[in-house]
This record gives structure tokens, C-alpha cells and sequence, in this order.
């Protein structure tokens, strides 16, 4: 049972990972070497590939889970407003956050938007910025606009660390992101084939690894996962499969992911922690690095409801395909309570659902939701459900 313990280990230490909200592994990195530095960035999507070219470790801050008690961030925002901006407040006023040099704000929200600012005023002596992305995809236009923005981060990373970075250094960081990334796709085909072997509350443990770990580090991580898991066989269940969708900014507990599952569900595809997963495709290392990164965005990344669609026929194509390709049979809505974008986004893909019979259901959670039982009985009349459909 060699193998059964490797899985068991490296599920372990993604858990003590994934509870530690101090952060002591970005610590441990930044005291091996003398100068290293450590740049934050919240969930969603930003080119990491700029801050490891520039010698930094990218840390995503995903908020503070169900683990965290919001005491001060709560002064700074309305009882309306989604919980994620509040816990990431209350990381940085408690001071789990002081091993960052820096923290990125994605284009996720107004929300996102205005805690940039909210962040600059109480944290005068780091570097934060809003990192903005194109609307418009032609590469003269919205192209142009993201290169540029990508050259100012370039440009603010290079003076934090005392010199430039380089093409030489950005198209290598490319590469090292490049392999991450396939390893993120393998483990998603691998899951999506076969998710009695690879159950979505370890593979979400995988992914959350990657946000304090560095890229090289958690590309082998992955590798050993799926090599582990795969030599040990599980029971595999009549489960239906389904794809989550409207979780890809505040992340669901691990609770609600387990409930699911529990529930008789098979997540075979989903939008957690989707910086892992943003852009589809390798980007090429031998061109101009930000031209390059700025078109796999406009052309070739992930549709997600912070993502600008110029086309309403586009809207629920990437959910069809996610469908299709997990060859799901339903889809659970879950967004964040007061996820402005989730909840807009909603009823134009269950539009598109309805259109091609693809059954769903929704509910909405808080990264701190701790009652399950309503949210496990929801998903699991769901998947009776549709045993029941599809077998008619």
C-alpha cells in the first residue's frame, strides 16, 4: 500500500497548506535566500509569469475560507458586499499577510476594483496595484492596451527588485507556466475520466498548493498526485456527474465541495481556482513575451462571468463545452452570496441550458458557510434526479 500512502501524503500536506493562513511556506521561501520577495494577488486571473520572471514567488490570497473570524475587515465594507474583499482585509490587518512585498488586484469586480484602493491607503508601504483587462479583443486595440498594461507591471517589479526583466527571463517564465499548466489540464482530463480515482476535494487541495508553492515545485506535485492516485484503485459509484459553475472568484469551503460529492455527484469539471486554468493552450516562448500573453488572452482563454463576451451568441458556449467534454449530465450553479457577476451571469446559462436540456440547479454559499446538510440534501435530490431523467 505504498502507493495509498503517497496519496495520503501529499493530500496531507496540501491540507496543512491549505489551512495555514499565516503563510509560513511564502516565509520559508523569501528567509532561504537573502532578497527574495513575495507579490500577493487575488483570485481570477494575472500573468504570474511576470512576477517569477522577476524572481518573486506569486501567492494567490483567496480570502480567509470558513477558518477566519472577520472582525475589522467588516468596518471596511457593507453587510451587502460579497465576504472575500472583507476576509482579505482582515489577513492583512492582522498581519498574515506582512511576508507579501506586493499585492494585484484582478479586474474580478467594482468590488475587487475599489479594495485596491482600500488596500493602498491602509498599506502605504507595499506595492499594490489594479490590474486591468481589455475589452475590446482586437490585437491593435485591446491588445495593445493589455501589453501595456502588462509593460507597467513589468516595469514596477523591475524597480522593486533593483533591475529589469528581461524577454530572456519572461519568455522562460512562460515555458515554466507553459508545463504548469498542462499538468492543471491533465489532471482535469484525468478527473473528468475517471473521478472515483481523483475526487475533487483533493484535487481542489492540488490546486490551492499552487497558490503559495513555487510553479516548478507544484508542476511536480501534480505529477506525483496523479501518478499515486492512479496506482491505487477506489470503489467507483453510479454518481452523477456534473459541473460547477460560479465559483471562480470567493472559493467555496472545502465542506460544500466534500457535501457534493458525498451527495452522489461527480464534479468533472468546475471553475475553482481558475489562474491555473485561464489561459486553454501553451503560449509560445520564442516572440515578444507580452504580445504573446496579451493574445492567449484575448483569444484563448476561459470564458467566466468576469470575462467581457462581445458576442451574445458566445454567452454559455464554454459551460456547453465544459459539458460536453466531462461528458456531464447536469450543472450546479454556485456562486458566492452577493457575487454580483456570478448572479447577473446566471439566468443568460440557464438560458442556453434550457435550450439544450442540460439539467441544473442553484444555491449560493459564503467561503465561511458552515451549515452543509442543506446544500448535500439540494445536490443529492439533484442527482437522484437525473438518474431518474436519464434513465427514462
Amino acid at each position: 500500500m505504498k502507493n495509498a500512502s503517497s496519496v495520503e501524503a501529499i493530500v496531507d500536506r496540501c491540507q496543512t497548506l491549505f489551512d495555514d493562513l499565516h503563510f509560513n511556506v511564502v516565509k520559508q521561501w523569501k528567509a532561504a535566500a537573502p532578497g527574495r520577495k513575495a507579490i500577493g494577488y487575488m483570485p481570477v486571473y494575472v500573468p504570474r509569469e511576470i512576477i517569477h520572471a522577476a524572481g518573486m514567488l506569486p501567492v494567490g490570497i483567496l480570502g480567509g475560507g470558513d477558518q477566519l473570524e472577520v472582525i475589522q475587515g467588516d468596518a471596511y465594507y457593507q453587510s451587502y458586499i460579497c465576504r472575500i474583499p472583507r476576509s482579505t482585509l482582515e489577513l492583512g490587518l492582522t498581519g498574515r499577510l506582512d511576508s507579501l512585498d506586493g499585492m494585484l488586484f484582478p479586474a474580478i469586480c467594482d468590488v475587487i476594483r475599489n479594495l485596491t484602493g482600500t488596500w493602498q491607503v491602509l498599506f502605504k508601504d507595499k506595492y499594490a496595484r489594479y490590474f486591468d483587462v481589455p475589452q475590446n479583443y482586437e490585437d491593435a486595440i485591446g491588445g495593445r492596451f493589455y501589453a501595456e498594461e502588462m509593460d507597467v507591471l513589468r516595469r514596477d517589479l523591475g524597480e522593486l527588485r533593483g533591475k529589469p526583466v528581461t524577454d530572456a527571463e519572461l519568455n522562460a517564465s512562460i515555458v515554466v507556466y507553459n508545463a504548469n499548466r498542462k499538468a492543471v489540464r491533465d489532471l482535469y482530463a484525468y478527473r473528468a475520466a475517471r473521478p472515483w480515482q481523483a475526487p475533487t476535494s483533493e484535487v481542489y487541495l492540488i490546486l490551492r498548493a499552487g497558490m503559495v508553492l513555487p510553479p516548478e515545485e507544484h508542476t511536480q506535485l501534480i505529477r506525483d498526485y496523479i501518478a499515486a492516485t492512479d496506482a491505487v484503485p477506489r470503489q467507483r459509484r453510479d454518481n452523477a456527474r456534473i459541473v460547477i459553475n460560479g465559483a471562480f472568484c470567493e472559493q467555496p469551503p472545502l465542506n460544500l465541495i466534500k457535501s457534493i460529492e458525498m451527495s452522489g455527484c461527480y464534479i468533472v469539471d468546475d471553475d475553482f481556482m481558475l489562474v491555473t486554468r485561464w489561459l486553454l493552450d501553451d503560449v509560445p516562448a520564442n516572440g515578444n513575451p507580452l504580445e504573446e500573453l496579451s493574445k492567449a488572452f484575448l483569444h484563448r482563454s476561459a470564458a467566466t462571468a468576469s470575462k467581457y463576451e462581445a458576442r451574445r451568441e458566445d454567452k454559455g458556449q464554454h459551460l456547453l463545452g465544459q459539458v460536453k467534454s466531462g461528458v456531464a449530465e447536469g450543472v450546479i450553479f454556485a456562486a458566492p452570496s452577493f457575487c454580483d457577476p456570478a448572479l447577473l451571469e446566471r439566468p443568460m446559462l440557464q438560458e442556453v441550458l434550457k435550450k439544450h436540456r442540460i439539467p441544473y440547479t442553484a444555491f449560493k454559499y459564503a467561503e465561511n458557510t458552515g451549515q452543509m446538510a442543506p446544500i448535500r440534501e439540494q445536490s443529492g435530490t439533484f442527482a437522484d434526479s437525473i438518474k431518474l431523467w436519464s434513465a427514462a
